[in-house]
C-alpha cells in the first residue's frame, strides 16, 4: 500500500487470498488445532513474515474466514429487512439469497460446522448463533406480516418459522453431505413452494369439496 493513500495494491488482494484460501483448505483437511503456520505460508506460497503482517498470527487468519463470511450474510438479512414485495415473495427470496451465498462458501461452512459441533479446537470464539437467530426473526416477522395480510393461515408461528428454515436447513445439509444429490436453484424452488403453499391461505374452489374415499370394508 502507498504510504498516505487509502490504496489496496492488487498485489495485497492476492497475497491475502492466497493465505486464506490456503487456511480454508488446510483447516477442512487437518482441523484448525493440527494446522501450522509452516504449512499455511508453504502452501500461500509466502513467508511467515508476510503471514503476521496481513493476519498477525493463525488465529487472525481463522477470524478473518468467519468474520468476512458472516459480514455477507448480514449484509443479506440487512437488504431483505426493506426489500418491496408481499411476505411469500420476500421469503422465498431471502431463503433463495441464503441457499446462493451458503454455497459459495460451503468450505467456510465446513471449518464452522467444526467447531460448533465438534471438540474445541483453542480457536477464538466466534458467536455463530447470533446471525442464525437473526435469520429466524427475520421469518418470524415476515411470516406474521403475512398471515396479517392474509397471505397465510397458522396458528404458531414459531411452528410455521420451522417448516420453513427447516426446508433450508435440509437442502444445506445435502449440499454439504452429499454434493451429487444437492438441489440447484429450481429445485431448492419446488420444495420450497411446498411448504408455501402449506401456509397459503386461498381458498378452496367454489363448491368444491374432498370426500375421503371408502374401502372395502366400509370404514373411510
Amino acid at each position: 500500500m502507498e504510504s498516505g493513500s487509502n490504496t489496496i495494491h492488487p498485489e495485497d488482494v492476492a497475497t491475502r487470498q492466497r493465505l486464506l484460501d490456503a487456511a480454508t483448505e488446510l483447516f477442512n483437511q487437518k482441523g484448525y488445532a493440527a494446522t501450522t503456520v509452516r504449512e499455511i505460508v508453504e502452501a500461500a506460497g509466502v513467508t511467515k513474515p508476510v503471514l503476521y503482517y496481513y493476519f498477525k498470527n493463525k488465529e487472525g487468519l481463522y477470524a478473518e474466514l468467519m468474520t468476512g463470511a458472516m459480514a455477507e450474510f448480514d449484509a443479506l438479512l440487512e437488504r431483505a429487512e426493506s426489500e418491496p414485495g408481499s411476505a411469500r415473495e420476500r421469503i422465498e427470496r431471502l431463503a433463495g439469497n441464503t441457499m446462493a451465498l451458503f454455497r459459495a462458501y460451503v468450505p467456510v461452512v465446513r471449518i464452522m460446522y467444526a467447531m460448533y459441533y465438534g471438540p474445541p479446537q483453542g480457536a477464538p470464539f466466534f458467536d455463530f448463533d447470533r446471525v442464525h437467530f437473526r435469520f429466524q426473526e427475520l421469518i418470524k416477522r415476515l411470516l406474521v406480516e403475512g398471515r396479517e395480510r392474509g397471505e397465510f393461515r397458522f396458528d404458531r408461528t414459531e411452528d410455521a418459522m420451522w417448516a420453513v428454515i427447516g426446508a433450508v436447513n435440509i437442502a444445506q445439509e445435502v449440499q454439504l453431505c452429499h454434493p451429487d444429490m444437492a438441489l440447484g436453484d429450481r429445485e431448492f424452488k419446488r420444495v420450497l413452494d411446498i411448504v408455501m403453499r402449506g401456509l397459503g391461505a386461498e381458498p378452496s374452489a367454489p363448491g368444491r369439496r374432498t370426500i375421503p374415499k371408502k374401502s372395502k370394508g366400509g370404514t373411510p
